[in-house]
């Protein structure tokens, strides 16, 4: 039985892995953990807690969900990126850029940060009403940064391995920041504060409109993925709306059930993560 449950966990570590990184993920890891160089971040800092832990299967979810609520931002996701048909190829992309800019070198950091750069420069379009929008738009870089460090921040603290302090916590907003800001947002926010007013500054511009109630339709309820994995993606993605503000729910046509979310589904949604975290780390080699 010892002899079996290393194996099962490489195996499902490895599975879900592949799942998340994609088909270059092997390579790409070992390139970004272990190549020789200087890192942006240093080892054990707030940075690479969160985005080191299995937490972020549920904050990138509650990420995506909240980006949708800018109309701009979704117009931008619905008319240049296959949310439908491309939605793993997207999620490898955002992992392998996450891990990069946090794990990898400075060189390789920055080469993620100027391909992203030049893939925002060809995102223009415009709106219904005849408004321009461009992805390199620091205002709409802003939100973009803001609802994502919003939503990693927040599924740590809920499901994270060891939730930080709030002097970590702001350490983690200025860190994730510094990548923002090479991003192109102009003023990152530098603490969990100026975190929670950026968001607020927001609230007059979004909306739940048809496009983003269509998105988060087929990532909650037809996720591209084999039956077998659909319980365990349901858990996560309940997990990830739980999280969400209440004053999302209406406009995303979201469920509300506050009593249940603080219970079952938190109590699911560790579970959930504990797993991921266990499937994920290599055992210790034995003697």
């Amino acid at each position: 039985m010892s002899s079996v449950l290393p194996d099962v966990r490489a195996r499902l570590g490895e599975a879900l892995f592949l799942r998340v990184a994609g088909p270059e993920g092997p390579k790409q890891r070992e390139r970004i953990h272990f190549r020789p160089g200087p890192r942006w971040f240093e080892a054990g800092s707030p940075i690479t807690r969160v985005h080191g832990d299995a937490s972020m299967f549920v904050g990138g979810l509650r990420a995506l969900l909240l980006q949708t609520l800018h109309p701009a931002a979704m117009r931008a996701v619905s008319e240049h990126s296959g949310f439908r048909g491309d939605i793993w190829g997207r999620l490898h992309r955002t992992s392998t850029f996450l891990a990069v800019t946090t794990f990898g070198t400075t060189d390789d950091a920055q080469q993620a940060v100027d391909a992203v750069r030049r893939i925002h420069g060809r995102v223009v379009g415009t709106m219904p009403d005849g408004t321009p929008y461009a992805a390199s738009d620091p205002h709409l870089l802003t939100w973009v940064h803001a609802a994502e460090t919003d939503s990693f921040l927040r599924a740590h603290q809920v499901y994270g391995r060891a939730p930080l302090d709030q002097a970590e916590r702001d350490r983690y907003v200025a860190q994730i920041g510094e990548v923002g800001r090479r991003l192109g947002v102009l003023d990152p926010p530098t603490s969990e504060a100026e975190l929670e007013a950026v968001l607020a500054s927001y609230r007059p511009e979004l909306a739940g409109t048809p496009e983003a109630r269509e998105a988060v339709r087929y990532v909650l309820l037809r996720p591209p993925l084999p039956l077998a994995a659909r319980p365990p993606y349901a858990v996560l993605a309940a997990a990830a709306v739980g999280l969400m503000p209440a004053w999302t729910r209406v406009p995303l046509r979201l469920p509300w059930l506050p009593v249940a979310e603080r219970t079952v589904v938190r109590a699911l949604g560790g579970a959930a993560t504990g797993t991921i975290r266990w499937a994920m780390t290599r055992p210790a080699p034995v003697e």
